[in-house]
């Protein structure tokens, strides 16, 4: 694993500077299916501005989601923590990559107080990977947890959390702030890991989503992939397996999308009729719930998921 150290000040820093002498991808053209509502509503706007005010991060920008208009029209927004800067250098990510700094010790007050203002039932909470922390970032998880759950508790939290790669006993401080939801994305099959995960452990990964249920079974387990980046079917579906081994309750599956030239290229648009085949068959394969389409991703439509997910739980236990 390589964690990246950048000492040039962010002015003149690339956004990218591991992908900057990379030669170009060619950026395929996106297929019909895949279309989405630009951002700039009213309401959009009030996300927008409550975010500034409080001088947050969102996956939603870093990452150039493309569901951002529709989510911040409806005051959804997954907050990144730790910063906007990534230790790791995923081909496929836009989020910034270098040196981070040090951690704002009043960003869980800071969330908890967006999260009231903005009056969310359900949140999403995620981070860079800080491969520079003792602990990957572990106690600043759960002091955002913590934070919501004391000025909004009724409110039900997600994380989507990095793997804590050699960082023993950090996922245990997580999974000990009781968050509703525990999402750690596998994001491709093993066989594209050396060139689209290259910092991360495939099996480690599934390892980690098993450990939340062993900890504490009442836990929702959740991870997610990309297609398009050249994975064979059948991997798709041994991946599936896999998950299903961990008793990882919930699969969602996404087109990757290519942010820049420098990054990986799209190798295939898988079609909604694939889409629609690969959730199938995973609900055969036993997930409480699987959301596969062109546009889904991690977070897309999290509040209205976990209420799917919790009528399921319930629906499965009366069976």
């Amino acid at each position: 694993m390589a964690t990246l150290i950048d000492t040039l000040g962010s002015d003149q820093r690339p956004r990218h500077p591991e992908k900057a002498h990379r030669p170009d991808q060619p950026v395929q053209r996106k297929p019909d299916w895949i279309r989405v509502k630009a951002p700039g509503s009213p309401k959009w706007g009030e996300t927008n501005k409550i975010v500034k005010e409080h001088g947050l991060v969102t996956v939603c920008q870093e990452a150039s989601c493309p569901n951002i208009g529709e989510c911040w029209e409806h005051k959804h927004a997954t907050f990144m923590i730790m910063g906007d800067t990534c230790t790791r250098a995923c081909s496929f990510c836009n989020v910034k990559t270098g040196l981070p700094g040090a951690l704002d010790q009043d960003e869980p007050a800071k969330i908890a107080d967006a999260v009231q203002k903005l009056g969310l039932n359900h949140v999403v909470i995620t981070s860079v990977d800080r491969d520079d922390l003792a602990d990957g970032g572990a106690e600043h998880f759960a002091r955002v947890i913590r934070a919501i759950r004391e000025l909004s508790p009724k409110t039900t939290i997600e994380v989507l959390t990095p793997d804590f790669l050699r960082k023993e006993g950090a996922l245990e401080i997580v999974v000990a702030a009781r968050p509703d939801v525990f999402n750690h994305n596998l994001e491709t099959v093993p066989s594209n890991y050396l060139t689209v995960r290259p910092g991360a452990r495939y099996f480690h990964s599934i390892r980690l989503l098993q450990r939340v249920k062993e900890l504490d079974p009442t836990i929702f387990t959740k991870s997610g992939i990309m297609v398009g980046l050249g994975e064979e079917r059948n991997e798709v579906l041994q991946l599936m397996d896999d998950l299903r081994s961990a008793d990882v309750d919930f699969l969602t599956i996404g087109q990757y999308l290519q942010p820049t030239k420098k990054h990986h290229p799209v190798i295939s648009f898988v079609t909604p009729d694939e889409f629609k085949a690969y959730e199938t068959i995973a609900y055969t394969k036993g997930f409480l719930l699987v959301s596969a389409t062109p546009l889904t991703r991690s977070s897309h439509h999290a509040g209205e998921d976990f209420a799917k997910l919790k009528a399921a739980r319930l629906a499965q236990a009366g069976a």
